[in-house]
């Protein structure tokens, strides 16, 4: 990776529908090789942000440039070494796997026999060999999310945008989607990803931008945005209601910090100043000499969670419904 060569420039990008603001003058600067999450929930403005890079969307000020062109007047040459992977699988049901690969490839200008040849080594990659002559409306959801990267993948992109990757997958084929990106990213592929998913953001970004109300409020590693929100800290759950004040007393003597409790869960949580672990340690030698019975003990870490809801004032929560940043005039784009 290197920062003299960015693969994507963003500066002051903004987009509004009537008196709708989606973007509110957004910046950023992907490094070449590197994975750059867009973290924020429904109608934060990511999808909107894609959008714009893979050409499919004028904003109405700002500027971008992808792999050196510009999205406004090189479109034509961008659209060339760019792939693009939407929240919902963008494939023909009616057609094999194959078939589907191969009619991606021809839109890529790709010969009839190159593109049969990327489509069957797509199929290999993407461990779906066996099911690449079969039509996709036999596919799982995640097969037909695999199958949807791989279209994006026929051209051998440099740069890669997948929007909401894993929207929709269960876990075991989240999990595989990750092992997915993590191989596209060590053969060289550049790769912004949004998501809402602060787990996914957490696995497999280099930077992190977090997006809310059509603005970056923060930017940064997931280790950065996490240590604005205060370092570890060590929980404990008391078993016994009563002997709730106590616990808090040995929390307050042994970590010199402020100690807070959710009376439901009977947690008490204190910062852990100094050294973490050895701190934990004379928690629990001084809670056990108190007699004070414990359900759970832990030196825990910030979670992007905490750093979402200390940045915004609310959880990253997420909608049932379509992203909200989605309009019928950037449909008809």
């Amino acid at each position: 990776m290197t920062d003299t060569n960015p693969a994507i420039e963003v500066a002051g990008l903004t987009k509004s529908y009537g008196d709708h603001s989606v973007l509110a003058g957004v910046d950023l600067t992907v490094p070449e090789g590197s994975v750059y999450a867009l973290l924020g929930p429904n109608g934060a403005g990511k999808t909107t942000t894609v959008r714009i890079l893979a050409t499919l969307l004028k904003p109405d000020a700002g500027r971008a440039t992808v792999a050196g062109f510009d999205v406004l007047k090189q479109a034509d040459q961008l659209r060339q070494v760019i792939g693009l992977s939407g929240q919902f699988a963008a494939v023909d049901e009616n057609l094999t796997g194959r078939e589907n690969l191969w009619m991606f490839g021809r839109l890529y200008q790709l010969s009839s026999t190159e593109a049969t040849r990327r489509a069957t080594e797509l199929l290999e990659q993407f461990d779906l060999s066996d099911a690449g002559d079969r039509v996709v409306k036999t596919y799982s959801g995640g097969m037909r999310r695999r199958l949807d990267l791989g279209s994006a993948l026929i051209g051998r992109p440099r740069i890669l945008f997948m929007d909401e990757p894993t929207t929709g997958l269960d876990p075991r084929s989240r999990l595989g989607m990750w092992d997915v990106i993590r191989g596209l990213v060590r053969e060289g592929t550049t790769l912004l990803l949004t998501t809402q998913y602060l787990e996914e953001a957490d696995e497999l970004a280099n930077s992190i931008a977090v997006v809310d109300h059509g603005k970056i409020i923060a930017r940064g590693t997931a280790d950065d945005l996490k240590s604005q929100v205060g370092g570890e800290r060590i929980e404990v759950v008391v078993r016994d209601r009563a002997a709730v004040p106590q616990a808090r007393a040995v929390l307050q003597a042994d970590c010199m910090g402020e100690v807070t409790l959710d009376e439901h869960t009977r947690r008490l949580t204190v910062p852990a100043s100094g050294g973490g672990a050895t701190v934990l340690v004379q928690v629990v030698r001084d809670l056990d000499e108190a007699g004070i019975v414990i359900d759970d003990i832990g030196l825990r870490r910030p979670t992007l969670d905490d750093v979402f809801l200390a940045l915004t004032g609310h959880a990253a929560e997420l909608s049932d419904g379509p992203d909200e940043d989605t309009t019928p005039e950037e449909k008809i784009a």
